[in-house]
């Protein structure tokens, strides 16, 4: 039935009713106001700024799924399904993992074919497949670590400040986790976090990488000095859900450091 038929059939109805009482259309326009306020947010960038709750980043996904399958010519939408498959990917009951991050690197892709001159797609790309390498063995790590790399020097071809130096940030933590016989180099990883912590020095995504790194270079009072410095770093409400990660996970590491000989 179209829109214009049911319109005119709620209007036609509505002309044989007798007036309402002006009690009775403020207890309706109460109830209704009550009913919207009810209802679960639609915004999927507001859901996903709440991602902790991951019903809420599984909502923003799903929204920003259908948006692309209707329109596929629709780059936000694509890049921003990457990036939620990707939190889902690294957050999600381990069973679930796998499928979000491949989801994850689809929509990357699709990004990618609708703008290639932009970074969001690559980015993306690289992040998804990073974390399925870590996650799912050393023949994961090795049939990405190219494209992975290649990717991320593709973003800082095009835009070097891009997410605070993400790309930097990244590049030093492949560095750090490829091993030396595949181009692996704590000495490259250091380099590129720090270059990565010019673009803010607070990041402690940056700052947490780092640590590990100098941790893993045998120099543990300058990554104990680091870590301190995450722990009190302020929170960055565009990515307070991850800040409030890594200041745990460094917090748990200077413990342990901290009951070292």
């Amino acid at each position: 039935m179209s829109c214009i038929l049911i319109f005119y059939l709620c209007t036609r109805s509505a002309a044989f009713q007798r007036p309402m009482s002006v009690s009775a259309l403020q207890s309706r326009s109460t109830n209704a106001s009550i009913a919207i306020g009810q209802q679960p947010a639609s915004d999927p960038d507001t859901l996903y700024a709440g991602r902790d709750d991951l019903a809420k980043a599984r909502q923003a996904a799903d929204i920003w799924q259908r948006r692309l399958q209707q329109n596929p010519k629709d780059f936000e939408s694509a890049w921003k399904v990457a990036r939620a498959r990707y939190w889902l990917g690294s957050h999600a009951p381990e069973g679930e993992r796998r499928a979000f991050l491949e989801q994850g690197i689809a929509a990357a892709r699709a990004a990618m074919a609708i703008a290639p001159d932009k970074p969001e797609g690559h980015f993306w790309l690289a992040a998804n497949m990073g974390t399925l390498a870590e996650s799912f063995g050393l023949r994961q790590g090795l049939k990405y670590r190219g494209e992975i790399k290649n990717e991320l020097l593709t973003v800082l071809r095009l835009d070097p400040a891009f997410q605070q130096g993400s790309a930097d940030r990244a590049l030093g933590r492949w560095y750090f986790k490829v091993p030396g016989l595949f181009g692996g180099s704590n000495k490259k990883s250091e380099e590129y976090l720090r270059r990565s912590l010019t673009y803010n020095p607070s990041s402690t995504a940056s700052l947490y990488f780092l640590a590990e790194t100098l941790i893993d270079m045998k120099r543990k009072s300058e990554a104990r000095a680091i870590l301190d410095r995450l722990i009190a770093a302020p929170i960055d409400p565009a990515w307070a859900a991850e800040d409030r990660e890594f200041k745990q996970k460094a917090r748990r590491v200077v413990e342990g450091l901290n009951h070292e000989p």
